[in-house]
Order: C-alpha cells, then sequence, then structure tokens
C-alpha cells in the first residue's frame, strides 16, 4: 500500500478553512514580530523606544512583546534609568533564525 505523502495536511485544509480574517491578522503580526526582531538586533530597546521606532501605540508594543517573550523570542534585560521600563533584546540562547 503507497502512503500519499501530506494527505493529511490536504485533508485539513479542504475540511478545515481558516478564515481569512485570521490569515490577515497572523500576516500582520508576523510582519511586526520580524521588525521588533531586526530593529532589537540594533541594540536594546525600551517598549516606548520600540513602540517611536516601529509607529505602534505602547499598548500594542507590550502586547507584541509579550508574545515574543512567550515563545522565548525575546528577553527582558536591564532597567532603564528611571526604573520605569525594561530594556528588551533578542534571546541569546542562539536558536533565533527570524
Amino acid at each position: 500500500m503507497e502512503v500519499e505523502k501530506g494527505k493529511t495536511a490536504k485533508y485539513l485544509k479542504e475540511k478545515h478553512i481558516v478564515p481569512k480574517k485570521v490569515t490577515e491578522q497572523l500576516k500582520q503580526f508576523n510582519r511586526t514580530k520580524k521588525s521588533i526582531l531586526n530593529a532589537l538586533k540594533e541594540g536594546d530597546k525600551t517598549v516606548p523606544q520600540l513602540a517611536e521606532t516601529l509607529n505602534l501605540s505602547t499598548h500594542e508594543m507590550m502586547f507584541q512583546l509579550m508574545s515574543l517573550l512567550k515563545y522565548g523570542l525575546v528577553e527582558t534585560g536591564e532597567m532603564d534609568d528611571m526604573d520605569e521600563y525594561f530594556y528588551y533584546k533578542i534571546k541569546s540562547d542562539g536558536k533565533n533564525k527570524s
């Protein structure tokens, strides 16, 4: 009996249609994730610094950073001089390839 490769994935794609809105949200998240990681390659930054760099609200930036923190792509560093914000940086475990 010959097994067709990708048959399960094909079946699931046909039976479980992902709404276009969800697909667009995922694309936007991935674009934002890439922009944040590129900005952090230049050096550690706080939430307000990243928000200004990427032209996002601080609330949106915090949400995005918490997602990246949850999935191990970024980590917190030192606090700023006013002890208000952490500096965020790309996680230094060598596993990030974005």
